[in-house]
Parts: structure tokens; C-alpha cells; sequence
């Protein structure tokens, strides 16, 4: 594991730029290759070229706008996680929609950013998902909440409360504690320092539950426990 790790740290990130505007990808690829950590691979200017272009290359990471002609960001992620199960998916785009919010990240998003972001902010922020953090841009994070709120209001159906509750069941005390930081929002590190623990032992609770919640990202994870009701 980690070998692994150091050899993520060493190879750059390849990324995936979906956008349906050729100026602003040309402007960003441009922005991310300042970045020797950071290396645009390709582009696409809709969801069906996103879709061959992300089972082609396998990125490591898409930088997807929400605005596509045809099919949008959001309602495209799951087809593209199906072609490139490996990526992460960091949503970038104009809307500041919670229910686009919320989509995006029931769909799988790792995170959810505006095209406002500073080049700075943006490279830092896919360092973050591709350590598996939650992203979320600090202008969203009340309406992530309203959003939250919104499905804790509602009532839960017994279907679904069932399918849920048996994976969350299956967590352990430790992993639960883990599972409520990460909807907090809190980092590894916070996590670790909260409950006395290594940071490496954080890591290995936070990949055992997105192995069990059967989930790719710490942000999907958040959405199941919110969603649920059962934290």
C-alpha cells in the first residue's frame, strides 16, 4: 500500500476535461499544465465523447461541467464511472444548484467545484480527491446542508432504509466514528487526532468502508449516511 501511495505521489494525475466551451478547455489545460503534478490527457465536448474518451484513456481524474448539450454532467457520471470505475470525478461548473449538488454527488462525484475557483484552489483540490477527500466548494457547503436536510425530512422507505442498513450494520464501532467524521468533513488527519488514533489506521477504516458501503469516494459514502438516517 505503501508503494502504492508513493507511486501515486510521483506519477501526474492524468485528467480528463469535459466542457462543451473549446476556449475554457484550451484555457484549462493550459492552467493545469503549470502543474508538473498534473497532466491533461484529453478533452471531450459532450457526454457521449466524455463516455469514449473516458474508457479509452482511463483518466485518473475528470474535470466535468454540468452544462452539456444533450445529456448533462450530472446524469452522465454514472456512465462514465461504468467505462472508468478507477476515476475520480470532480464536477466543474457554473451551477450552484443543491439539487445539481446533491445529484452529482449521488451519482458518485467526489466532489463539486465552481468554475469561480482560483487556478491555485483547483489544483490543490484534485490533490485532495485523488487522496480521497471530500471537495466541496466553500460557497456550496449551505446548500449541501439544506440538501441534507431536505432528504432527512423526507420519509424513508422501508426499501431503501433496508438497503442501506445492512451495509452501515456491518461497520465497525471504529468505522462508524470514522463514517461520522467524513460526513463532518473532517480530513484523515482531524479524524485521527480526534479519536488518538494513527492516520494510517484512518485510512485503512475509510477504504473498509467504502469497501463495504460499496462506494468509490468518501463524498458518495457522506450521501449514503445522510440519506439514511442511521447516523
Amino acid at each position: 500500500m505503501n508503494l502504492d501511495l508513493q507511486s501515486l505521489e510521483r506519477s501526474p494525475v492524468r485528467i480528463l476535461v469535459v466542457d462543451d466551451h473549446t476556449l475554457f478547455r484550451r484555457g484549462l489545460t493550459a492552467l493545469l499544465a503549470r502543474d508538473p503534478r498534473l497532466s491533461v490527457i484529453g478533452d471531450a465536448a459532450d457526454a457521449g465523447e466524455a463516455q469514449r474518451k473516458a474508457k479509452e484513456l482511463q483518466p485518473d481524474l475528470i474535470l466535468l461541467d454540468n452544462h452539456l448539450p444533450g445529456v448533462n454532467g450530472v446524469n452522465a457520471l454514472p456512465a462514465l464511472l461504468e467505462v472508468a470505475p478507477r476515476a475520480r470525478v470532480l464536477m466543474l461548473t457554473v451551477s450552484e444548484d443543491e439539487n445539481d449538488l446533491a445529484a452529482a454527488l449521488r451519482n458518485g462525484a467526489s466532489g463539486y467545484l465552481l468554475k469561480t475557483i482560483e487556478g491555485d484552489d483547483l489544483t490543490a483540490a484534485i490533490q485532495r480527491a485523488m487522496r480521497g477527500d471530500s471537495v466541496i466548494a466553500p460557497e456550496m457547503t449551505n446548500k449541501l446542508v439544506a440538501a441534507y436536510r431536505g432528504a432527512a425530512n423526507q420519509a424513508v422507505k422501508p426499501a431503501k432504509l433496508a438497503a442501506v442498513a445492512g451495509p452501515i450494520a456491518s461497520l465497525s464501532p471504529r468505522e462508524l466514528d470514522t463514517l461520522r467524521g467524513i460526513v463532518r468533513g473532517a480530513s484523515n488527519k482531524e479524524i485521527a487526532r480526534e479519536h488518538g488514533i494513527a492516520e494510517t489506521t484512518v485510512k485503512i477504516h475509510v477504504q473498509h468502508i467504502l469497501r463495504k458501503l460499496d462506494v468509490s469516494s468518501r463524498v458518495h459514502a457522506a450521501v449514503i449516511a445522510n440519506e439514511s438516517g442511521l447516523l
